[in-house]
């Protein structure tokens, strides 16, 4: 189901300036008996991600009751799409234009399900990212980095694919978000010069110190993964997953990926 500015409806205009510029912001989510999972963090982020791009964010009960009219009975991913809405032709942002509002959902995919895999395989990938601070942690509707990143596997071994940005430092992954742990400690890239910073790293974040696990969040360098004891990559739809390898590197389970998964799941709204 697909609603656009409210209506049951999968077009929108040729005009609009997501199509022409990528000028929006998204947020994928799941979702569990008809409503949204975290959605106060959800929406806090979306918000923000707005402010930054100086887009005018939805009313926030109004949103919630739209993802939960297209929410499935079970468990399904909802998607919000925000774009400056149509313009004409100019990268000038029009004035007092109203937001084209997307808001659909899809089947939970067989990589989230409950019975998946917890771990996983990665990959290092050739495609550096660019580093631009006005941008970083937003999740903003231009994503063809990680299009061409993705692009440079096919095999179905293959989950995830690891992102380095163009002055070698680790930043995460093509559609995720990279933590591991070191002597007790965990560790996960600053994200303030390019990446994506998700939902569920915040979460992540949070409930680390919840446990009392320090945390170290800095410039850090591939060699630095290499040396962990566990590598974790996390998302909103999949949560918590074991990186078993990496290129020609393994490691074996050392129980963290448990904990941190579970308590990313606390405090649900």
């Amino acid at each position: 189901m697909i609603f656009v500015n409210g209506q049951c409806s999968d077009t929108v205009s040729a005009l609009d300036r997501g199509l022409a510029y990528g000028d929006g912001v998204f947020r994928t989510l799941r979702t569990h008996a008809g409503q949204p999972l975290w959605w106060r963090d959800h929406y806090a982020k979306l918000a923000a991600d707005c402010a930054a791009l100086l887009l005018a964010c939805p009313d926030e009960a109004g949103l919630r009751a739209e993802v939960c009219r297209v929410a499935a009975a079970g468990e399904s991913i909802a998607k919000i799409v925000l774009t400056r809405g149509t313009g004409a032709r100019g990268y000038a942002p029009p004035q007092g234009q109203a937001c084209t509002r997307i808001v659909l959902s899809a089947p939970l995919p067989s990589h989230a399900h409950p019975s998946a895999p917890v771990d996983i395989n990665a990959r290092w990938c050739t495609l550096r990212l660019a580093r631009q601070p006005r941008l970083a942690g937003i999740k903003h509707l231009n994503r063809l980095e990680n299009v061409l990143a993705r692009a440079e596997w096919d095999d179905p071994a293959i989950f995830e694919g690891v992102l380095c940005d163009d002055s070698g430092a680790v930043i995460g992954g093509v559609m995720s978000n990279l933590f591991w742990i070191k002597d007790g400690e965990l560790f996960t890239p600053d994200l303030s010069q390019c990446g994506v910073a998700g939902v569920a790293r915040m979460r992540l974040l949070r409930a680390a110190a919840r446990l009392g696990i320090h945390t170290h969040i800095g410039r850090l360098l591939p060699d630095a993964i290499l040396a962990a004891e566990e590598v974790m990559i996390c998302n909103s739809v999949i949560g918590v997953r074991r990186v078993a390898r990496l290129d020609d590197v393994t490691w074996t389970p050392a129980g963290w990926t448990t904990t941190l998964n579970n308590a990313l799941y606390e405090d649900v709204d």
